[in-house]
């Protein structure tokens, strides 16, 4: 009779709970008066020295020797930056029906943002990929990322009021462009400190994204817009994030096996292709849509904790898969996945 095995990890990890528990009590005590333009200086803060930390951890070396793999980083960033945000456009036809338009315009974000890195890479490893290109692919779509995204949100969101402007690419360029810049010029004399004190710099940065979290909502609180959700509406947009994910997984799958791309490969376009990046998509949401910021990041927020769960099923299929090549000697099958405490690198 076999023994039946206590799930090792529960249906929400501990840091989505976090967050929750963030947003509630923004709405409970959200910031108001001079607690709010604190809150909101502390975040600005919080943000530039979060993409600051971002560029000390990159390495240089490994993003240019991660060049030699092209096609498999441009396919990654196709799925991302063109695929990604053409379904998100194909998503206004469900408003009003499913989606209102402030919900629709967090999805539309949704889709704009970079990829993860870290998540990508644990469920590679988990599924025997091609751990490297996924770490250069990741990284490369953050990278990318800090520019593209605010100029696609520019081009396809500003003219739906979300408040675009010349001033708020420039923030961008200020608050995340620039601290990422002084980051990797730093590399060489803070790159072996920041590698040594991960652990603890990594409290500091989901402390920052909790940080902008509470801003975020705080604002949506004191403007009253949560009276344009209901549960038929949330309900609604989890069912489109669902169908968004599940179509997004079949195409990088199978459309990288129809170019070609060996299984290892095949896995690392899948992991890093059909997956968004909350940790970057938070801080430019709070730049971008600044008061409304609320609502832009509850698709993104619903959408992280989903791929999470669906993607470490899937990665766990693809071990037991008969072309899956041999655990190697010494290897561990668990692999820290975003979200968790061992997770405390670029996500």
């Amino acid at each position: 009779m076999k023994r039946l095995r206590r799930p090792r990890r529960m249906p929400i990890d501990p840091y989505i709970a976090l967050l929750l528990g963030t947003v509630g009590l923004a709405a409970l005590l959200p910031a108001r008066g001079t607690a709010a333009d604190v809150t909101s200086g502390a975040s600005t803060a919080a943000i530039a020295f979060l993409f600051f930390l971002y560029g000390a951890r990159l390495s240089t070396r490994e993003a240019l020797d991660g060049l030699r793999h092209w096609r498999l980083h441009v396919t990654v960033l196709v799925c991302t930056f063109v695929v990604f945000p053409v379904f998100g456009l194909a998503a206004r036809g469900l408003v009003p029906v499913l989606l209102t338009q402030p919900l629709y315009q967090g999805l539309l974000f949704l889709t704009l943002v970079p990829s993860t890195i870290q998540s990508s890479i644990a469920f590679t490893s988990m599924a025997r990929g091609n751990v490297p290109a996924a770490i250069c692919a990741g990284s490369f779509s953050s990278l990318v990322g800090i520019v593209l995204t605010p100029l696609l949100a520019a081009g396809l969101l500003g003219g739906d009021g979300a408040g675009f402007s010349t001033d708020s690419l420039l923030k961008i360029v200020l608050q995340l462009l620039v601290p990422f810049l002084a980051g990797q010029l730093l590399r060489r004399w803070i790159g072996g400190f920041v590698t040594r004190h991960k652990k603890v710099l990594g409290l500091v940065d989901r402390g920052s994204i909790l940080l902008v979290v509470y801003n975020a909502f705080s604002e949506g609180m004191n403007q009253g817009i949560w009276h344009q959700v209901s549960p038929v509406r949330l309900a609604g947009l989890l069912g489109v994030e669902a169908v968004l994910l599940t179509l997004m997984l079949l195409l990088t799958w199978y459309g990288a096996r129809a170019l070609g791309f060996s299984r290892e490969d095949r896995i690392a376009i899948q992991f890093a292709g059909s997956k968004k990046s909350l940790a970057s998509g938070l801080p430019m949401a709070s730049v971008l849509f600044a008061g409304h910021a609320s609502l832009a990041v509850l698709p993104l927020m619903l959408f992280h904790q989903m791929q999470l769960m669906v993607c470490a099923f899937i990665a766990k299929r693809r071990a037991r898969d008969p072309e899956a090549p041999p655990q190697a000697s010494g290897e561990s099958a668990a692999h820290p996945v975003e979200g968790q405490p061992e997770d405390r690198v670029l996500r």
